[in-house]
């Protein structure tokens, strides 16, 4: 079983990919699966471990996917193990570690984690955009052979960490990443431009159910995935003026609601 949180479409991909190795279903983490997650009850089917995609919030795991594994009601079989496949732009610090200890006090069997570089995907401070057509074709094609790859080590019962740390991985994760969830993941920036024709596309595709009206609006309960700003056919989507002349991600996965 694979459990996705996927924000753009980076890691529904890789969760795709993943499936054509190891089988089973990708439970999409969604609306009210998201919103409630204990009443949603999770069999894990027998002879299959679990497999959580999503992608590194400022090298941590994000909050939402946080607030889930703490209170979904997962049912699994004895023995059951329980793998990471994180996507990320450059480097993951310490999140695996920090996945690692949240699937602990759960229970759950952590035996392994890895990381695949997917499209930058982050655009809402100074310095971070998408990357240029060529770096993110780079980072596409080879996402196939790494997840081939960690499918591999599946098999072989590899155990441990087979990611990108980064420099100074302990202290991005133990300092930088809650202080960017406690001053910057407020969708309070968020506003639809004058380019904005009310197509409804942000409000049906946010994986919160966080937009309302039209115009688009934007409630308290953000997932700060990004979806409504890079999924907008027309640019409209805006995060105060940090996002002015910043590109868009482009490619998206079946199932995201991006036709």
């Amino acid at each position: 079983m694979i459990i996705c949180f996927s924000g753009t479409g980076n890691s529904l991909l890789v969760a795709r990919q993943m499936q054509g190795h190891i089988g089973g279903d990708i439970l999409q983490l969604e609306g009210e699966r998201l919103l409630d997650p204990p009443a949603h009850v999770i069999n894990v089917p027998a002879g299959e471990n679990v497999v959580w995609v999503f992608p590194v919030y400022s090298w941590g795991v994000p909050p939402v996917v946080v607030a889930f594994m703490r209170r979904c009601k997962l049912i699994e079989q004895p023995g059951t193990l329980h793998y990471l496949v994180c996507t990320c732009g450059d480097d993951i610090g310490m999140a695996d570690h920090q996945w690692s200890k949240i699937a602990g006090r759960r229970g759950f069997t952590p035996r392994a984690a890895f990381s695949v570089t997917m499209p930058n995907t982050y655009v809402n401070m100074k310095g971070f955009d998408v990357d240029s057509p060529e770096t993110a074709r780079r980072k596409l094609d080879a996402m196939p052979e790494r997840v081939g790859a960690i499918a591999d080590a599946m098999r072989r019962g590899f155990s441990g960490s087979d990611v990108v740390r980064g420099k100074w991985a302990w202290l991005k994760t133990a300092i930088v990443y809650p202080v960017f969830c406690m001053f910057y993941m407020s969708p309070k920036p968020f506003h639809a431009t004058d380019s904005c024709t009310r197509c409804g596309l942000c409000e049906k595709s946010c994986p919160m159910k966080n937009i309302t009206q039209l115009p688009p609006v934007w409630g308290s309960n953000c997932a700060m995935c990004l979806r409504c700003y890079h999924i907008c056919p027309h640019h409209a989507v805006a995060y105060g003026k940090e996002t002015a002349r910043k590109g868009q991600k482009r490619v998206f996965g079946q199932g995201l609601n991006a036709d």
